[in-house]
């Protein structure tokens, strides 16, 4: 299989109450991407079980947070006719892929992962092992079709930087079957991260010290998907400031994360720099900022709350999009793990 040179991979979990910061920092740019490269958008359900069933639901409530994402996906502006869309427990490659790195990555690599530390709190010794080696899961769902490009928040840098060392490990150990088999000096590429964009990392409406999260207590912290117009405006103008208008430069949003979150969100939304916001609402108060970005929010989030609900309202719809992209998914993942049991030798 001829290594592809412009293909997309990237991933959201389903657990429930997608929100401004899964828009923003993910969905946007996948609908940019598609235009641009060979697109594989995957619903990572393998990877929401690794936590509780507080988290993600259980399993009353999995196939209908599945069905949520795919729903943001196509409401937002991803054509599945042009881009691959797919839940990924319906491509058992990932799992088989994800045990032969286990057995590539080493436990060092994984014990200086900090999102594990974060996720499993000061009770490690009763965090699931689904969860300790996620990031060789994450490495399988790329390196299954061999892609080029990674679009990752600033939280997931180190997780890539892993799958990175994965594919060099493993193109390292196997490299005489690798050049035995046809497949030059390399078999799985150094994929690379997209990191862009105004608002990579979306804060807490109540807390810009904190990441817009679906388990903080407070439902004015965040934005939903599913809000509606009023919801999205009155969650803006509840939003927390401080008592300063906004700065005039850039540099004056250093020690005010409330100020700096809300310009980001107003430049995402926009399409514009951090630095034009700042020159047209430089030195005006929260009392004009706010009502333009709630204006905004509405503008942008309402179509795509709407066309969620419609989405949703149909689920023979979302599931046929998805058993499609399974399909079209599973033709290279197979093809991949039969040249990746070539290489390490495995009798077929």
């Amino acid at each position: 299989m001829a290594q592809p040179s412009n293909r997309v991979f990237s991933g959201i979990q389903p657990t429930g109450n997608l929100h401004l910061g899964n828009y923003l920092g993910a969905i946007v740019k996948f609908v940019a991407m598609q235009e641009s490269h060979e697109c594989i958008f995957c619903v990572v359900d393998l990877h929401a079980i690794t936590q509780p069933f507080a988290v993600w639901g259980g399993p009353e409530k999995l196939a209908d947070h599945t069905r949520e994402v795919t729903a943001a996906y196509l409401a937002a502006g991803i054509d599945p006719k042009k881009s691959i869309i797919f839940n990924q427990s319906q491509v058992i490659e990932h799992a088989e892929l994800a045990w032969l790195f286990n057995c590539v990555a080493r436990m060092g690599w994984l014990n200086r992962m900090t999102q594990f530390k974060e996720k499993a709190g000061k009770d490690r010794e009763n965090a699931s092992v689904g969860l300790f080696a996620y990031p060789n899961l994450m490495a399988a769902d790329i390196l299954l079709y061999r892609a080029t490009h990674v679009p990752v928040g600033d939280d997931q840098k180190q997780h890539l930087e892993l799958t990175r060392d994965i594919a060099a490990k493993f193109n390292n150990d196997f490299a005489p079957q690798i050049a035995t088999l046809g497949h030059g000096e390399a078999y799985f590429p150094m994929t690379e991260p997209v990191i862009e964009g105004p608002a990579t990392r979306v804060m807490s409406l109540r807390d810009g010290a904190k990441k817009m999260s679906k388990s903080d207590p407070s439902d004015l912290s965040r934005i939903t998907l599913t809000d509606d117009a009023d919801t999205i405006a009155k969650k803006i103008r509840k939003a927390k400031t401080d008592p300063a208008p906004l700065p005039e430069t850039l540099d004056g949003l250093a020690e005010r994360p409330e100020a700096a979150n809300l310009v980001g969100i107003y430049a995402a939304l926009s399409g514009q720099t951090r630095e034009q916001v700042i020159g047209e609402f430089g030195g005006k108060e929260f009392s004009t900022f706010k009502p333009a970005l709630a204006d905004l929010a509405v503008e942008k989030l309402a179509p795509v709350s709407g066309e969620m609900t419609r989405y949703l309202a149909d689920p023979a719809t979302v599931d046929g999009v998805l058993r499609d992209g399974s399909d079209r998914a599973r033709a290279i993942a197979v093809e991949t793990m039969r040249e990746v049991k070539d290489i390490i030798g495995f009798l077929s």
